[in-house]
């Protein structure tokens, strides 16, 4: 029997090295792929921050800023189904489509408010749209990394793709407000723009990368009988279970409380500008990205579920002392912290999924991690309105006790997901 050629045989997942950057030096797919990561997470984070900071400040409700948030989060409901045309199709087209989608609907909005001072409604669409090219494309990204990168290199991928979301996140809130101070909103919102076509043009290295694409074509099923299959093996996972879990109730609790209430925090609990909203998220992004260099260090470390419970727990004691504090400076040193501690949540969710998953139902299962993040749209109205009537950092400081709790009753009923390994 001949021997493959190089160009018929997908390519073997990289040696394992140490050091933090081991799978960028290692992969240039991922390296391709990490650098699109890069520009598209930096238009989704400028235009987010730029636009919630707009609605807030030309409303004045917490509860329309929730409103706004809802619909910016709402295609997150459409997880499952992305999971499925993960599984399915060629995942790299997949993230090129939004890409795409995305660059589109940057250049719509940074046109109108350029034009004129958009209203409400134009600015909820506006969301909506952001969503629909981020959310729909997250199953295929992050199962791409693992056909990219390999099985021992998963922790360090993942944590270099947070890393991505943490630095954009550290530039795009803070250029975005300063942008806003010196120049108005319309400018901030055509850097997004830029990002977003910066995005697709660096995935045109990868066209031919989904090795895997030809296999899942060959034979697809009908989609119902792929997604009701999937989620019912995924199910029946205890450990797969247990980190849907807590992603679920950490997107119920808390994740709305950052995505939606910061420019009130801002405002009303520490009488920051829009620069100082800008600052106060960067301290967070900056305290992400310094964790999630900490776990690609680590590489294939063992004691991986028990920083993602115990890790998940302790971020959500630290939003409890922010939620009491009304000084800059401690505000601005618990929110670098949260952002440290968020890392071991953000990397670990989606490596210990991968690897309690079957390869077969991976993007399914990212699928149904998807919607337990997509509950932030109705998590996002009730907490606004706990928000309206007992204020922001009530609101928060219950919900962080909540999730405590929670985790604290997962250990004891579920211990060997605090023990898992995943070597």
């Amino acid at each position: 029997m001949p021997r493959e050629t190089p160009t018929d045989a997908p390519p073997s997942p990289p040696r394992v090295r140490s050091g933090p950057l081991a799978s960028l030096r290692d992969s240039r797919a991922f390296r391709a792929l990490w650098i699109s990561n890069v520009f598209f997470f930096g238009g989704a984070w400028t235009q987010t921050m730029v636009l919630g900071w707009i609605v807030f400040d030309t409303t004045g409700s917490e509860f329309l800023l929730a409103v706004f948030t809802s619909a910016r989060l709402a295609p997150m409901l459409l997880g499952p189904f992305a999971g499925v045309l993960s599984d399915r199709h060629d995942r790299v087209r997949l993230l090129s489509i939004a890409c795409g989608w995305a660059l589109t609907a940057a250049v719509a909005v940074s046109a109108l408010e350029s034009a004129t001072d958009a209203p409400y409604w134009v600015l909820v669409l506006a969301g909506l749209a952001t969503g629909l090219a981020q959310s729909p494309s997250q199953p295929a990204r992050s199962s791409l990394v693992l056909e990219l990168v390999g099985r021992r290199n998963l922790s360090n991928a993942n944590a270099l793709n947070a890393m991505a979301m943490n630095m954009t996140q550290v530039v795009g809130p803070a250029l975005g407000g300063a942008m806003i101070s010196a120049f108005g909103s319309s400018v901030a919102l055509w850097i997004s723009t830029g990002w977003f076509a910066l995005s697709l043009v660096a995935l045109w290295p990868l066209r031919h990368a989904d090795t895997a694409g030809a296999s899942r074509r060959a034979a697809p099923e009908p989609v119902a009988a792929l997604l009701v299959g999937g989620i019912r093996t995924i199910l029946r996972n205890r450990l797969a279970a247990g980190v849907l879990g807590v992603t679920l109730a950490a997107n119920i609790l808390l994740w709305p409380v950052y995505q939606a209430f910061m420019p009130v925090f801002a405002k009303e609990s520490l009488g920051l500008d829009a620069d100082g909203l800008g600052r106060l998220l960067t301290c967070s992004g900056v305290g992400g990205l310094t964790g999630s260099l900490v776990i690609a260090a680590l590489g294939d470390f063992r004691f991986k579920g028990a920083l993602f419970v115990y890790g998940t727990a302790a971020w959500g004691a630290l939003w409890a002392l922010f939620a009491l504090s009304h000084q800059v400076a401690v505000s601005f040193a618990l929110m670098a912290f949260i952002g440290l501690l968020s890392a071991s949540f953000g990397v670990l969710q989606t490596t210990l999924l991968l690897m309690t998953t079957e390869p077969s139902v991976q993007g399914r299962a990212l699928g149904v991690q998807e919607l337990a993040i997509g509950v932030m749209p109705l998590s996002s109205l009730c907490l606004g309105f706990s928000a309206q009537h007992v204020g922001v950092a009530t609101t928060t400081l219950l919900s962080s006790l909540l999730l405590v709790a929670f985790l604290a009753v997962l250990a004891l009923r579920l211990p060997g997901l605090p023990r898992y390994r995943g070597v």
